[in-house]
């Protein structure tokens, strides 16, 4: 029977760029919604806020 591990390092090396691109195209997609909480979160309670101090 082959080593589990010499067959892992064989299918990995068979990828190529794979792994990394869907990784990154991941990060990107978290990245994005991330940032759209962010700035949103931001604009949404800017109405409110400023009719409460005059």
């Amino acid at each position: 029977m082959p080593d589990t591990a010499a067959l892992l390092v064989a299918a990995a090396g068979q990828q190529g760029l794979g792994n990394t691109l869907r990784v990154a195209l991941i990060a990107l997609i978290v990245g994005g919604a991330l940032l759209a909480w962010f700035l949103l979160r931001g604009y949404r309670g800017n109405g409110a806020d400023d009719s409460d101090n005059d």
